[in-house]
């Protein structure tokens, strides 16, 4: 897909990733994106500097995000892309109440299922539409010290491939993006505080910034990639894992036992 002339919904998009798609989208002559965020606000300043529209959602109410696709889809007369890519940390092991368990799963998955339910009957009805699920390297892999992120994102790559599955062939194409390091507060706060799995990020590959997440998108939606790995060691850490498990297990043992969390 080609973002000239398309609408886009982004959720989370009032800062890092999202606002950054936001921007881009914008750059690539999209005909309408709204910027969607629990932060009305935010999300209203990200809107006004491309022309587009912003709206505070709460994605874990789905009557707030069947809200959101209606407005959209009578604003605009459809929506091309959905981007379900608000997403929280909790940054605890198993030992995370579940107030933490159930608010990850309600942001990090519930919501994706939700923008599906509300998009996809527009979408099958005219035969095409894409949905973007940003789903972090940590839905291939694991992310250190947080359980709750690492089951829930394994969860929305598990949904994302689901909905490939059922409705490729009618038309809707689904993406999975998976970067690693990306310079947010979600890794920077994490990095100041000194938590393992944020110092594990940083030192697996190159941190980078959510513009250059944002090229990697454009790029792989040109060629409706369904894995979206802005990088590329990702890939190799995912066949690693996948041909030797133990091994691979054993290494991220060691790794975390060197920057402190052993």
């Amino acid at each position: 897909m080609k973002l000239d002339g398309r609408v886009a919904v982004i959720t989370g998009g009032a800062g890092g990733i999202g606002a950054a798609l936001a921007r881009r989208f914008a750059a690539e002559g999209a005909a309408g994106v709204v910027v969607a965020d629990l932060d009305g606000a935010a999300a209203r300043a990200v809107a006004a500097e491309i022309g587009g529209v912003g709206e505070q959602v709460d994605v874990t109410d789905e009557d707030q995000v069947r809200g959101l696709v209606a407005a959209a889809e009578q604003r605009y007369g459809r929506i091309d892309l959905f981007c379900a890519n608000a997403g929280i940390t909790v940054g605890l092991g198993i030992e995370a109440p579940d107030a933490d368990w159930q608010r990850a799963w309600a942001v990090n998955v519930q919501s994706h299922v939700y923008a599906a339910r509300a998009v996809l009957p527009g979408m099958l009805a005219r035969g095409e539409g894409y949905l973007l699920h940003t789903c972090s390297a940590a839905g291939l892999l694991t992310a250190v010290g947080d359980a709750p992120y690492t089951v829930t994102k394994h969860a929305a790559l598990g949904l994302a491939e689901w909905l490939s599955v059922t409705y490729g062939d009618r038309g809707i194409r689904v993406s999975a993006l998976c970067p690693q390091g990306v310079r947010t507060p979600m890794l920077t706060d994490g990095l100041a505080a000194g938590h393992v799995g944020a110092l594990v990020t940083a030192a697996s590959g190159a941190v980078l910034t959510p513009e250059q997440v944002a090229g990697s998108v454009v790029d792989a939606l040109a060629e409706e990639r369904f894995l979206i790995l802005p990088h590329p060691e990702v890939a190799a850490y995912t066949q690693r894992k996948a041909a030797d498990p133990d091994g691979w297990l054993g290494a991220m043992r060691t790794m975390v036992a060197r920057l402190g969390g052993g």
